[in-house]
């Protein structure tokens, strides 16, 4: 029984972990970003975080931005962005550094 349950939660993840690492590729790049209006900080450990386009099926939407908490101290956001490849584009994600 363990056994099973091992393999499954195995396979589950392998599933995640699969999805995750799909690329986006559209064909046109995203429009200008629009101005962002930055909200007072809430607290002085947050960093703000930019908002970015996002595809949606069909077209571009806007993710506003936000405050966040870096996972550590002296920790980086480094913003997403939409890289031009042969034929179109691809998104590169943000992430913490």
């Amino acid at each position: 029984m363990k056994k099973l349950l091992l393999l499954t939660a195995f396979a589950i993840t392998l599933g995640l972990g699969a999805g995750h690492a799909a690329q986006v590729f559209v064909r046109f790049g995203p429009p200008p970003p629009p101005r962002e209006v930055v909200v007072v900080r809430p607290g002085p450990r947050h960093v703000w975080v930019p908002g970015y386009y996002r595809w949606a099926g069909a077209r571009y939407v806007w993710a506003g931005g936000y405050w966040a908490v870096p996972p550590r101290p002296h920790a980086v956001w480094m913003p997403g962005y939409w890289r031009h490849r042969r034929g179109g584009y691809v998104w590169v994600g943000g992430y913490w550094r």
